[in-house]
């Protein structure tokens, strides 16, 4: 057998033009461009049905007609349950898999701005074309899925669910514009992801849009009064568990580590931030390096590895960059005792990209197995991704942008007849220890702080596995400034 590398993905927050994993369609295009989907009822784009089966688990054969904006949909109820890392049971609103609502009395609820009589317009922005076309398209394709979800069940007070799709092209200035126009459609934006998230920060804020995103990438989202994120961060503040795991588990390789990203977006500052918290949790960084974006020739980067002896290498950016990289080390006989990466690579493309220089690889993530079965809102997430993107992979932003849609519904059912943006921003931060039903480790998405949790993967003949203790473990935040 080869000897494995160690791939540990550092965190998603750093991951500016980390790819999504889907090929972007001629569809998805037209949608991205602002037009509604997810519409009243179950969406597909096969144009079949969209009803919830009896256990919720998966969408039914029958309901409402096939199309982005059809309306329809089925009526049986959602079951099932999810349990958080803590023990505590998550989702306790109406359109929870576990179906103990408690929704706020309708009782003054007023039409504004993205509501009508019969539906909440709710936006998402994510990169589909650029330099990585379909990057964050799985985002899109979670929040449709959720939408699609949600109204086949249910409504708030009244109002089904739309989504308006926009493209942030991997570009802060076509974010701004995203957002600019989200502020004059759409009452929220919701399931957001962006490598150049700062460029509509400043749009969202000041017309009070309550923007829930994915995950946060750049300080300027952060600092949004009215932005928060499923998956909760502050750039300046790194997850120690990581860190810890390899320090424990490759003590030698970590005293001679790599710290290799992509040069563009946040990614410059964040892996600068890594590189300093690595220090701080005892690792000894020799190599610190950005590649371009427009580079091929990932060669002479091996190179000067193996001259200075790394032994575990660490890399931020997308999946098909990952590729390039390990296709070089094979190519020239480097095999460090591990090569790290964050859950940008926990997504089956890159499996099938990277065929057998992918075994043995690591990586970081804060999230369950997506074939966890245990986990009843996995079993939704990926049934209803199928529903409105056939033959659609699940993956880590996919996931948060899934919670994320599943939170702005829960935080809207419960305020009812108080539904504002003001009110639902109020309500956004109060939020602390959000599992999205048992998905994903606590987030403290109201305080924007950092998870303190997650498990190390380790990808074997195409299956991912746990390696790290059952369940999450966490540990310290280290200050990467």
């Amino acid at each position: 057998m080869r000897r494995p590398l160690a791939l540990v993905v550092v965190t998603v927050l750093c991951a500016a033009l980390a790819a999504c994993g889907s090929q972007l369609d001629p569809e998805t295009v037209a949608q991205a461009g602002g037009t509604t989907s997810g519409g009243v009822g179950g969406t597909g784009d096969s144009g079949t049905g969209g009803g919830a089966a009896a256990d919720g688990s998966a969408p039914g054969t029958t309901g409402g007609g096939g199309g982005t904006t059809t309306s329809g949909g089925g009526s049986s109820a959602a079951g099932g349950g999810g349990t958080a890392a803590g023990g505590a049971t998550q989702g306790t609103g109406a359109n929870s898999a576990t179906g103990g609502a408690r929704a706020g009395s309708c009782s003054g609820f007023k039409n504004q701005t993205g509501i009508t009589d019969k539906a909440i317009t709710i936006a998402n922005v994510a990169d589909i074309s650029g330099p990585v076309p379909g990057i964050f398209e799985s985002a899109q394709q979670a929040t449709r899925a959720y939408a699609a979800y949600f109204n086949s069940t249910n409504d708030i007070c009244g109002r089904k669910l739309e989504v308006e799709l926009l493209d942030s092209r991997a570009d802060a200035g076509a974010d701004q514009q995203a957002y600019t126009k989200a502020c004059d459609d759409a009452f929220a934006a919701v399931g957001s992801m962006g490598a150049f998230d700062s460029g509509g920060a400043q749009a969202a804020e000041s017309c009070g849009l309550p923007d829930i995103r994915s995950t946060t990438t750049t300080p300027e989202r952060r600092d949004c009064s009215t932005c928060f994120a499923a998956q909760a961060v502050d750039p300046g503040l790194v997850n120690g568990s990581m860190p810890r795991y390899f320090l424990q588990h490759f003590k030698d390789a970590t005293q001679h580590a790599a710290v290799l990203y992509i040069n563009a977006g946040a990614a410059a500052v964040n892996a600068q931030m890594f590189r300093n918290a690595y220090d701080r949790a005892g690792w000894n960084v020799d190599y610190f390096q950005g590649i371009d974006v427009s580079e091929f020739n990932y060669a002479p980067y091996v190179q000067q590895m193996k001259d200075k002896g790394i032994r575990l290498v660490t890399y931020t950016g997308p999946y098909q960059d990952t590729v390039k990289l390990l296709d070089a080390m094979q190519q020239q006989g480097f095999e460090p005792d591990a090569y790290v990466q964050d859950a940008t690579i926990y997504d089956q493309n890159f499996v099938e990209q990277a065929g057998d220089n992918g075994n043995g690889v690591y990586a970081w993530s804060t999230t369950k197995l997506f074939d966890d079965t245990s986990v009843k809102e996995m079993q939704l997430y990926r049934a209803w991704l199928q529903q409105v993107k056939p033959g659609a992979v699940p993956n880590y932003y996919g996931l948060y942008a899934w919670s994320a849609a599943r939170l702005f519904v829960e935080q809207a059912v419960a305020l009812g007849g108080k539904l504002t943006r003001a009110s639902l921003v109020d309500a956004m931060r109060r939020v602390k220890n959000w599992t999205g039903n048992g998905l994903h480790v606590p987030q403290q998405v109201g305080s924007k702080t950092t998870a303190n949790c997650g498990s190390v993967l380790q990808l074997n003949d195409g299956t991912w596995k746990q390696v790290s203790p059952a369940g999450f473990q966490c540990g310290p935040l280290l200050n990467g400034n």
